[in-house]
């Protein structure tokens, strides 16, 4: 396929630029009014209940190319971690385009389509590893990578203006215990047909060094575990299949038996093995068995590492799960890293487990964790592998853009650009350059709801937990007389001492008296200026008692 004089290849991240997690990036092929698309990856974030009270999942928003939905020619995925697909039950319903992946990342989107009843709906194929797809003008071959997880990909998407190289998430690891060490001389082809552009993982651009193999971590993790006296919970992320494999062959190694707990576990265990992985790992128990077993001879194999409060980790630490007791003389092992907003919640975690008398080991003990992402060196050999024309730095917050930007001039890589979440930027003809800027930002899903951003709902909920709310309530009569009331309730609000509650309690009564009285005989008769009148009034009153300004809310009651 020949490009035509006004074709151009444009390059659109959605989420992930200036950010970590939530993934979602496009390519678009064609003139600017009738662009072919693809998308590449369809991930989330997670909410924190400082900022995002009651929302667990936050999704990249898609709207802009919602509107380009006819021109989806396909939604390729890199590999099955869940800020890179776990968006794909929430969005795919806005674009209803075939999906594209590899067996394990396969095997885990079909649970997630299942979950939202789309699995029939949905063309999902498989692609076999260093397979080969062609969509429209786009044909994309899968590189085989190290990362955290099975089958990590990247992508050498080939365009008639050009080779992009989408690297996804990886490291070089030469002993990654679970698949093919980095495709080195796929890489050191396309470099040699000519790579235009490389879309790079930035995540540990402030790293020296290289990451670290997983092999280095199952030697030490079996070592630091032989010397552990007691029962012994590991906790790591479940999609690290290769470190559950380290966990449960330590455990093998030092004689003890291994028990899965928490659903992710589970889950991820069941896929790891529907596609061949894990065939040499040693048999697990159920929670209850396990329970019954001699302390020195069971190792947990437990997600939850961030201290997420509904996780089997934080159960345990609670006292709250059906099966699984840790007390003094056990050791809970931290064998992951502390994603950043996650510290508050992990050391609660483990303070929790101290209070009981039980030990924890973490990374900063021993080395019992290892980045899936490329620090310096790695990055540096990446470049040397690839020798793009273009760096696009992605995957990263604004400092680690910069930075990569920053290592990519040192590498003497012509042009570099640092996209923002929104930019549209033109990879070719000519110069790379930010030609637009779309709609970008992000979703939240609240219970089983997407709703925008500033939705009144969340914005309500963040000042309640702030500022605390009051309740007014009267009942009027047919005469617009008060029969009973104003009787006001608060939450979240408080005193020094009952007493003084009370006397302020009173106070917002009278003062919604006084308002209600102040109004004249028509005014008394529509709801709307009775409720708006005296919420004014009290929350006035409010802010005078307590120096904050709450939710207030009226109920009139009409007899």
């Amino acid at each position: 396929m020949q490009a035509k004089s006004d074709d151009e290849l444009v390059f659109l991240p959605l989420g992930g630029s200036g950010e970590i997690g939530m993934n979602l990036n496009a390519y678009g092929f064609g003139p600017p009014d009738a662009r072919k698309w693809i998308i590449v990856d369809l991930g989330v974030t997670f909410g924190r209940e400082d900022s995002t009270p009651g929302v667990d999942i936050i999704l990249p928003d898609p709207t802009y190319l919602e509107e380009e939905r006819d021109n989806i020619i396909g939604i390729v995925l890199t590999h099955a971690h869940e800020d890179h697909i776990g968006a794909i039950g929430w969005l795919w319903p806005r674009f209803r385009a075939p999906v594209y992946a590899t067996p394990f990342t396969a095997a885990l989107v079909r649970e997630k389509l299942k979950e939202h009843n789309l699995l029939e709906k949905v063309s999902l194929t498989e692609i076999p590893l260093k397979g080969h797809l062609k969509l429209g003008p786009f044909e994309i071959d899968f590189v085989t990578l190290t990362h955290s997880i099975p089958e990590p990909n990247g992508l050498a998407i080939r365009t008639p203006l050009g080779l992009v190289w989408h690297t996804g998430d990886w490291k070089i690891d030469p002993d990654p215990l679970i698949g093919e060490t980095t495709d080195e001389a796929k890489l050191r082809e396309m470099a040699e047909e000519g790579v235009l552009a490389m879309v790079c993982d930035s995540t540990n651009v402030l790293v020296e060094g290289t990451a670290g193999s997983e092999a280095e971590v199952r030697k030490k993790l079996t070592e630091v575990i032989a010397g552990c006296a007691g029962r012994v919970a590991v906790t790591a992320f479940a999609s690290n299949v290769a470190r559950v494999e380290t966990a449960l062959m330590a455990a093998k190694a030092t004689g003890r038996t291994p028990c899965l707990v928490g659903r992710s576990m589970h889950r991820i265990f069941a896929a790891a093995k529907s596609v061949g992985l894990l065939q040499d790992a040693p048999q697990t128990i159920d929670e209850e068995d396990a329970g019954a077993l001699d302390p020195e001879h069971v190792l947990y194999l437990c997600t939850g590492s961030q201290g997420e409060a509904r996780a089997a980790l934080s159960r345990i630490a609670r006292g709250e799960h059906r099966h699984v007791t840790l007390r003094e003389g056990d050791t809970v092992i931290f064998s992951s890293r502390v994603i950043p907003g996650n510290e508050a919640a992990i050391h609660d975690l483990q303070n929790a487990f101290l209070e009981k008398g039980v030990e924890l080991i973490t990374a900063d003990d021993h080395f019992v964790h290892v980045s899936g992402h490329p620090a310096r060196d790695e990055l540096r050999q990446m470049y040397q592998w690839a020798r793009p024309r273009i760096a696009v730095p992605v995957h990263g917050e604004k400092r680690h853009i910069r930075e990569h930007v920053k290592l990519a001039q040192e590498m003497q890589v012509p042009e570099q650009i640092a996209p923002r979440n929104g930019d549209l930027i033109r990879l070719a003809p000519g110069p790379a350059a930010l030609i637009d800027e779309v709609p970008s930002g992000r979703l939240y899903v609240d219970g089983n709801i997407i709703i925008e951003s500033d939705d009144d709902a969340l914005r309500d909920r963040k000042r309640l937990g702030a500022e605390g709310a009051v309740h007014v309530s009267l009942a009027v009569s047919g005469k617009n007389a008060i029969l009973a009331g104003p009787t006001v309730s608060i939450r979240g609000l408080t005193m020094d001492d009952e007493e003084d509650l009370d006397i302020a309690l009173e106070d917002l009564e009278r003062t919604a008296k006084a308002a209600f009285t102040k109004l004249n005989h028509s005014e008394r008769g529509d709801d709307e200026t009775v409720e708006t009148t005296l919420m004014r009034s009290v929350r006035k009153a409010a802010e005078r008692l307590w120096r904050k300004r709450p939710l207030v809310d009226v109920t009139v009651l009409r007899i």
